[in-house]
């Protein structure tokens, strides 16, 4: 008899909060999660594991299977990459080091995103994207973008996202994040299972996408977003085979960052396909 795992759990493992560009507390997301019928859930904030306590303690209250999780940028081919790491250990000194390195750089960036919007003609807005942060640390596009919707230099998200803050626009900053081998060690160090975050996303070519697959799994990553907010049920299709001809785990989740600006609620992502074998198999029985 072929085996079978458990797809038909409502498991969302990729999700953001107000410790990073969230717009809701951990607690609130970690509610929203439940309400929405999750039965499994990883809060995975960007180079971060401030919200984890939270969350977990939430969690726990609703009866809820918590994962801790976090998603590490990297730069890879010139291409800033993420990678989510679940069922970590959050207090793992190596963890720390590499995600205080990262959150580091984040200040600098967001410095110089301000100046060379600036140098477009757009107001300082460094002081109001920190508004809309609250983790001073971890300011991004996605501060900046709230920031600028507020002000009514923009329309909306997608507006400021397709006019500024995308590579080739004014407010978009290059920057080294850390290596795909610092992020993918980090995760493994603290025990847990590293996952390459919606591949659909990075603008690689058939060859350039095999070429990261497969230095992530060398590196030991054991893990692929198949259905993730970003990707279209095409996507899904393709990630679904590539994981499966590599031997990878497949993970689900919403990339839930606030209602309004995320394709999808919590929880509300396509099922796994049946021919997958889900990241959570080892979790739940």
């Amino acid at each position: 008899m072929a085996e079978r795992f458990p797809h038909d759990i409502n498991a969302d493992l990729h999700m953001h909060s107000t410790a990073s560009d969230g717009a809701l507390s951990p607690e609130q997301v970690v509610r929203r999660a439940a309400a929405n019928g999750v039965q499994v859930l990883a809060l995975t904030d960007h180079d971060t594991v401030s919200g984890q306590q939270s969350a977990m303690e939430t969690a726990r209250g609703l009866g809820l299977h918590y994962v801790p999780g976090v998603e590490i940028s990297v730069t890879w081919g010139g291409e800033t990459v993420h990678v989510v790491g679940l069922n970590i250990d959050i207090e793992h000194p190596q963890l720390h080091h590499t995600l205080s390195q990262i959150r580091e750089g984040r200040q600098t960036r967001a410095k110089a995103m301000a100046e060379h919007l600036v140098s477009h003609g757009l107001p300082d807005l460094l002081e109001d994207a920190k508004s809309h942060a609250a983790n001073a640390d971890l300011i991004g596009r996605t501060h900046f973008a709230r920031a600028m919707v507020a002000r009514g230099l923009c329309s909306s998200m997608g507006d400021v996202f397709q006019r500024y803050l995308t590579p080739g626009k004014p407010g978009y900053q290059a920057h080294q994040w850390a290596t795909l081998t610092q992020a993918v060690t980090a995760i493994r160090a603290c025990g847990g299972v590293a996952v390459l975050a919606h591949p659909a996303r990075y603008r690689l070519s058939a060859i350039g996408h095999w070429a990261l697959i497969d230095e992530f799994k060398i590196l030991g990553g054991q893990a692929i977003e198949v259905v993730t907010g970003s990707h279209s049920d095409q996507d899904a299709r393709r990630f679904q085979r590539i994981a499966v001809e590599q031997g990878l785990h497949a993970s689900r989740g919403s990339d839930f960052h606030a209602e309004g600006e995320s394709r999808f609620d919590v929880g509300a992502v396509p099922p796994l396909p049946d021919a997958t074998r889900p990241v959570w198999h080892n979790w739940i029985g």
